[in-house]
């Protein structure tokens, strides 16, 4: 199976994407996958560039155990061609990605929730700490079902 590199994208890269990554980062290190996959997070906005997370995303991500070092960031141009897949965690974010891809991009652009048929991962920064673990929950129950869909397509 050839590595397969993702990025998980939303607003701001401190709440929705690094969750998603943690979860990621758990679920491989569960299956013994490391070697096939790479994650990173990024954000279509600059607010947070070179902070680490919320502190509710920390706690969650330790309570999980998936917590991983993290430095926000904003997409650059060459992450469009670096990445196989770039995943939104919603509309507005996918119509960023899609509305800033360099005409030479090649990562399919989908929203994290084409699992589920699509919808919105929402966004718990303005929330409670429950808010910031519910999305977590879904987050890890979307790659899980992402992981599936790659592990069917390359199977031997």
């Amino acid at each position: 199976m050839a590595q397969t590199r993702v990025l998980f994208v939303c607003l701001g890269n401190i709440c929705r994407s690094p969750l998603a990554e943690g979860a990621a980062r758990k679920l491989v290190r569960q299956r013994v996958l490391e070697k096939h996959f790479e994650f990173d997070s990024a954000a279509t906005a600059g607010y947070h560039e070179g902070e680490t997370y919320d502190p509710r995303v920390d706690a969650v991500l330790r309570k999980y155990n998936a917590l991983f070092p993290h430095t926000a960031r904003q997409i650059r141009d060459a992450d469009y061609r670096s990445y196989h897949w770039i995943l939104g965690m919603d509309e507005e974010n996918l119509l960023d990605l899609q509305r800033h891809a360099p005409a030479d991009a090649s990562a399919r652009l989908e929203l994290v929730t084409k699992p589920w048929g699509g919808g919105r991962i929402t966004d718990p920064y303005y929330q409670d700490d429950w808010a910031c673990e519910q999305t977590y929950i879904e987050l890890e129950d979307l790659i899980g079902r992402w992981l599936d869909i790659w592990l069917q397509a390359n199977a031997p």
